[in-house]
């Protein structure tokens, strides 16, 4: 059984809600106790169309889930003919995940995304709590360095731009003091009208 001293692990995610969607964003560094496991960790996956998930924890559970979740919603999109919703894509994890609370997942999720009741973004905990975030919200290891740059600086109305930028500004913050997060940015941009991934590396000033 691996120790959980062995476990990829060590995080910053961070989700926005801006006026027309969500921003999901996360660096791509990995870590095994001390050592640097991986400069290209993917930890934001398309679960849906319009609905992304980003994962803080365990590497090997983390994609567990999105594989699970993509083939939930695939499945729910082609039994009742419309998408799911992001919170009932939330509840649906929620549930997972209690019902593994013996043996849990070592995760900290957060699931965002556009749907018919516009954009909205769930924390989702190993336990399978699942709280709704109005503006912002930050996981992982390097989320308190990442929630001061986000109170900060947020503000209601943010256009797309903004919110990308801003999230960005979040994740170096993060990763100039939290030795398990670095490497680039991975960013998604969530509206109506699309699902777009980018990368990009952190702000130098």
């Amino acid at each position: 059984m691996q120790q959980s001293s062995d476990i990829l692990k060590g995080t910053t995610t961070v989700g926005l809600v801006f006026d027309d969607g969500v921003v999901l964003a996360t660096e791509r560094r990995a870590t095994m106790g001390n050592m640097i496991a991986s400069k290209k960790a993917k930890k934001v996956y398309q679960i849906a169309e319009r609905i992304g998930m980003t994962t803080a924890g365990g590497v090997g559970d983390a994609q567990q889930l999105a594989r699970l979740m993509q083939v939930e919603c695939s499945l729910y999109h082609i039994r009742r003919g419309k998408p799911m919703t992001v919170t009932a894509s939330a509840s649906l994890l929620s549930n997972v995940l209690n019902q593994h609370r013996m043996m849990p997942y070592y995760v900290q999720l957060l699931v965002g995304g556009v749907d018919k009741n516009g954009p909205s973004i769930f924390s989702v905990d190993a336990m399978g709590g699942a709280s709704p975030e109005d503006d912002i919200v930050a996981t992982g290891s390097g989320s308190p360095f990442a929630y001061g740059v986000l109170e900060d600086r947020y503000k209601k109305g943010f256009n797309e731009k903004e919110a990308v930028d801003l999230a960005t500004r979040a994740l170096t913050s993060a990763m100039r003091r939290d030795s398990a997060s670095g490497e680039d940015i991975s960013i998604v941009v969530i509206t109506k009208d699309k699902y777009e991934e980018s990368s990009k590396k952190g702000i130098t000033n």
